[in-house]
């Protein structure tokens, strides 16, 4: 009855002891057809516990439906505070980044040929010739903003799945980041070439860098799940570093869909730079507002709400 009833009119039209009830019978019947199972001469018995446990499975184990608005909460009150909470991680993997770009600064200082080493005969050409190998990108927008986005989330995921190898993976795809972005400064700068490059990466690159870092972020909390359990067993802290490490890289598509899209049809353009600084000033200044405002109670609601219950 339960089970035609569900089917009918769906779970939502259960009460609260009716969902309970329907939790009851089906382990019944499911122990039910394991002993029919047992009994050769059950074989009727059998066939209908079968047909009757499948119909009710999807029902008792069916998760949450996605929906527009459960998707829209998740990314404007639960992400933000799922990275709060995780945010020792994404300091370090900033820190990682940070310092290893420092390290190709001082390297490339040290030793030019470092710089041309780590770019290639090519791109140094190009350096040389006062222009950066991004040009080309003016020349096939749609298509180079389909492959940037693709690359950009590739870059990110395979940070984020670095993270299984003891967060070994993740850690040098961060230090290779750093010190790519370091190099390339340091060579552009020598060259007199550092407008050129950083007026190339304001506008997408407010929202791309941050996307690594994050995907990174997501890397060292599941590695740091793998090695340090902590109170929970093994497996459990597994999975619930990967669970916590999904969700925060999930994060990142939206933000590289716009980087991308800003990457082809912006960046490589001959706008103003001021206004490509601009457009990367209000991008970085909404997602800091996001992630730190977002999901976060609002003390004065707060007041009002507990006042007016009180009373």
């Amino acid at each position: 009855m339960l089970l035609r009833q569900v089917e009918g009119e769906g779970l939502r039209s259960l009460s609260s002891g009716d969902l309970r009830d329907l939790g009851l019978l089906y382990r019944q019947a499911a122990a039910d057809l394991s002993a029919a199972r047992a009994d050769r001469s059950s074989r009727t018995l059998e066939q209908y516990l079968n047909r009757l446990v499948g119909r009710a499975h999807n029902y008792v184990y069916s998760g949450p439906k996605v929906s527009v608005g459960g998707v829209w909460r998740f990314f404007a009150y639960g992400y933000p505070r799922l990275l709060r909470r995780l945010s020792g991680y994404l300091v370090l993997a900033t820190a990682i980044t940070v310092a290893t770009a420092a390290l190709g600064v001082f390297v490339t200082l040290v030793r030019p040929d470092f710089g041309a080493m780590f770019l290639g005969p090519e791109k140094m050409d190009g350096i040389r010739q006062h222009h950066l190998w991004m040009d080309s990108i003016l020349s096939m927008k749609p298509q180079a903003s389909s492959q940037i986005m693709t690359n950009n989330i590739t870059v990110c995921f395979v940070t984020f799945a670095g993270g299984i190898v003891f967060g070994l993976g993740t850690i040098f795809l961060l230090f290779n980041n750093g010190l790519m972005l370091g190099t390339i400064a340091t060579v552009c700068a020598q060259h007199h070439l550092s407008l050129s490059l950083w007026s190339f990466i304001a506008a997408h690159g407010a929202l791309e860098l941050p996307s690594i870092m994050i995907a990174g972020a997501a890397g060292l909390r599941l590695g740091a799940g793998i090695l340090f359990p902590g109170m929970l067993s093994r497996r459990n802290s597994i999975a619930q570093a990967g669970l916590e490490s999904t969700q925060l890289v999930s994060g990142t598509i939206p933000l590289l869909i716009i980087a991308g899209t800003l990457e082809a049809f912006l960046s490589p353009t001959h706008a103003p730079p001021a206004l490509k600084f601009a457009v990367g000033a209000a991008l970085f200044t909404g997602l800091c507002l996001w992630l730190t405002e977002g999901g976060a109670p609002h003390p004065g609601r707060f007041r009002a709400k507990s006042s007016k219950d009180l009373s």
